[in-house]
């Protein structure tokens, strides 16, 4: 236990946050267990709109710091897979997709080469000629 004056006011202080960062901690665990609930009730529509509660959760919790960026990303990006796989397989898979036909792509008759650049034999040096002779 501290003896410290701020010492005990760091310790209560660090208690108290703990427990707000708990609380919204909890608070992104519930947006997703809803989401995924939904899911499993196959009320897709539903849990496509509830993916903005918990998307401004995991946000917030985001801005206060008590998830990493990258780690906010992440789950955010796997709730909206998790739906949207949801929402695919759900599908109704007896209309087919619509076939689109490409014009085809005209091709030029002849395509004129590059002409070949001509190299020159490499000049001898005047010493190399005066030794030469």
């Amino acid at each position: 236990m501290p003896n410290i004056k701020s010492a005990k006011k760091r310790v209560l202080v660090n208690a108290k946050k703990t427990e707000q960062n708990k609380a919204i901690r909890s608070a992104v665990k519930t947006e997703m267990k809803k989401i995924d609930l939904l899911i499993k009730e196959n009320k897709l529509e539903e849990a496509k709109a509830s993916l903005a509660a918990a998307f401004k959760a995991i946000d917030s919790a985001c801005t206060k710091n008590i998830y990493h960026a990258n780690n906010a990303s992440n789950k955010k990006a796997k709730l909206a897979k998790k739906v949207d796989a949801a929402i695919a397989t759900a599908a109704p898979a007896s209309e087919p997709a619509p076939v689109v036909e490409e014009a085809p792509v005209a091709t030029p008759a002849a395509v004129e080469e590059a002409p070949v650049k001509k190299t020159r034999k490499p000049r001898a040096k005047k010493a190399d000629a005066e030794k030469a002779e």
